[in-house]
């Protein structure tokens, strides 16, 4: 990447950098305060004080009890230990988990695995075209033996928001005349910045989060468990995390996280602005570039997200090239980022194989600037052209082309 380039990062869907107020809180817990909290001598006891007062920060987030909050490495420990709880059989039954199409691949592999080792069914609900779950469909799928129904909040791809309030009132309606209760998980990793987890709002019994999407450090996230609930311990070894989850406290990154969930508190301005250029953005590519178009949905999305196809380029082709402009984009997950496969969520979309490849991932993040955006809006078209010439396989004719509402952005 040139040096002279001003560097943009348009990925912040894939990590956030780490807030400086939070870099601070953790620092004496790498230091002077490094005592294991599980031990009872005074170094020890001030770190158990710094996880116990990080956990009642979570709590008070998710408005659930402190005891109801597992610390684990990040949200893909915790989909897996929910997904995997639910393999144990139900009146001589396998268990059915019902999940959506488009769920984060640490979802899908769990249930896939329990399904490959015949631990539990599985059925996987659609999506319409914009990547809204189909509720009809999901209500169908229930049987007798359904255990759970697990479903992402906010897509990590194209930043689709799924009706989890509504979901949630749906199966508590249908729980009140079962015998087993079908429980409730949400993975709401790319939405705890934007919209509410508050846990009994949403109906949910397990809801995952990770810190390093919210400015916080990685590698440390946390898990509700809500009480009663069935939930088999992941982590077998010490009585760390109400017996639920052994290892030693990553002290450091649990007042990371409980650092970076205080900063979310009263931000909404800072939506709002990240709403504005989200939407500069999106109606400078529509306007600025042919045989582009938005993938997913325009009004049901996360306010930082914008995921665009571009006819005839490849999508990395256009990524590295946006790199060497010194532009951070991505394709899609950053979990699947090495993977040459097409997005599953897309294909999930109705879209096709050469769509999902032309397809680039853009996620904003509260430094973003409007300086920034316009930048990008002045050198994608250019990029995009060079590559179409390259390739040859553009034709502005006839081309699906995305249509934005007159007043939109106003």
């Amino acid at each position: 990447m040139a040096e002279n380039k001003q560097k943009v990062y348009l990925d912040y869907g894939a990590t956030t950098p780490l807030d400086e107020e939070v870099f601070l809180a953790m620092k004496p817990y790498f230091s002077e305060k490094f005592g294991n909290a599980s031990s009872i001598h005074q170094f020890g006891l001030e770190g158990a004080e710094a996880v116990v007062e990080a956990r009642e920060t979570a709590a008070k987030f998710l408005n659930c009890e402190p005891s109801e909050v597992i610390f684990t490495s990040g949200a893909t420990e915790g989909n897996n230990s929910v997904i995997k709880s639910f393999s144990r059989a139900i009146n001589g039954q396998k268990p059915h988990l019902i999940i959506s199409a488009i769920e984060h691949d640490c979802v899908l592999a769990s249930a896939e695995r329990l399904e490959k080792e015949g631990l539990a069914e599985i059925t996987k609900i659609p999506v319409d075209r914009e990547g809204i779950l189909e509720m009809n469909e999901l209500k169908k799928a229930i049987k007798e033996n359904t255990v759970l129904v697990s479903v992402m909040y906010v897509n990590n791809e194209v930043g689709t928001v799924q009706p989890i309030e509504e979901i949630g009132k749906i199966l508590a309606e249908i729980n009140k005349n079962r015998q087993n209760k079908i429980c409730f998980h949400t993975d709401a990793a790319q939405a705890t910045n934007y919209f509410s987890c508050d846990v009994k709002k949403l109906g949910v019994d397990f809801l995952t989060l990770s810190a390093h999407k919210i400015y916080g450090p990685k590698g440390v996230g946390a898990l509700f468990v809500k009480s009663g609930s069935p939930f088999q311990k992941f982590m077998d070894g010490g009585e760390q995390e109400f017996k639920l989850r052994a290892g030693t406290h990553n002290t450091p990154g649990i007042v990371g996280l409980g650092a970076a969930i205080k900063r979310i508190k009263n931000h909404e301005s800072r939506i709002k602005e990240t709403l504005e250029l989200r939407n500069k953005l999106i109606k400078g590519v529509m306007d600025k570039i042919s045989g582009a178009a938005l993938n997913g949905s325009l009004e049901k999305r996360s306010p930082n997200n914008a995921n665009f196809r571009f006819e005839g380029v490849e999508g990395e082709a256009l990524l590295v090239s946006l790199d060497l402009e010194g532009i951070a984009v991505s394709t899609g997950s950053a979990c699947a980022a090495k993977s040459l496969s097409p997005s599953h969520v897309l294909l999930a979309m109705g879209l096709n194989h050469l769509q999902t490849h032309s397809s680039l991932r853009f996620s904003l993040g509260r430094f973003t600037t409007e300086a920034e955006i316009e930048k990008v809006l002045e050198v994608l078209p250019h990029v995009v052209e060079k590559l179409r010439a390259i390739s040859g396989n553009f034709k502005n004719e006839g081309v699906e082309r995305g249509k934005l509402p007159d007043n939109f952005g106003c």
